[in-house]
């Protein structure tokens, strides 16, 4: 297996384990918008504090937040999940990738899940930068005026050789995009090694 199959295998179990979280509970939302939702804030600079994160995980779903309580998996599973997207935003190797289903799943799917997702990103900016963005500078607004554009794409795709390139442009810029927004608001990691010594 090849590094990238290796990497296109891990993302799709990584979806399988969200969507599987949320049949469990009978969520009504798209796995894929609340990780968007969560990238949006990120990638805005908000870090989410872990009350605050699992409280909108519930609100997401259509939880009562009892549901914490009465589930095992939910909370653990929400928080990891929390930490590894920051992390991998965080990369310097640029393998940050949004949520999304792999190609088993059929072309209106994974549109559906792409729009999905970049609305829930629109909403997680603007929940974390509100007034601000119109501030952006202006390689950060064309962005977001592409990903609104994205966000209103209708999954009446057909299925053929072209639309299928179409959806990998689109996810490859989105996936870019995200990336671009949260080097625009977040100072660089600073490498562990180099924290002055207190002594």
């Amino acid at each position: 297996m090849s590094e990238t199959d290796t990497t296109a295998a891990a993302r799709a179990a990584e979806f399988e384990q969200w969507a599987n979280v949320f049949t469990a509970h009978k969520a009504f939302s798209h796995p894929s918008e609340l990780h968007g939702v969560l990238c949006g804030q990120l990638a805005a600079g908000t870090r989410i504090p872990e009350p605050d994160w699992l409280a909108m995980v519930c609100d997401h779903m259509g939880l009562a937040e009892q549901a914490l309580e009465e589930s095992e998996e939910l909370a653990p599973f929400m928080n990891g999940a929390y930490a590894k997207t920051l992390a991998q935003l965080q990369s310097s190797d640029m393998s940050f990738q949004p949520l999304l289903p792999d190609d088993d799943y059929a072309i209106e799917q994974r549109l559906e899940a792409l729009v999905s997702w970049v609305r829930g990103f629109l909403e997680g900016m603007a929940l974390a930068a509100g007034a601000s963005l119109g501030q952006a500078p202006d390689e950060i607004r064309e962005l977001i005026e592409d990903l609104v554009a994205i966000s209103q794409l209708s999954d009446e795709e057909e299925s053929d050789e072209e639309s299928e390139q179409q959806l990998l442009e689109i996810t490859e810029y989105v996936r870019l995009g995200a990336l671009t927004v949260f080097t625009e608001f977040n100072e660089p990691e600073k490498p562990a090694g180099n924290a002055p010594t207190l002594h």
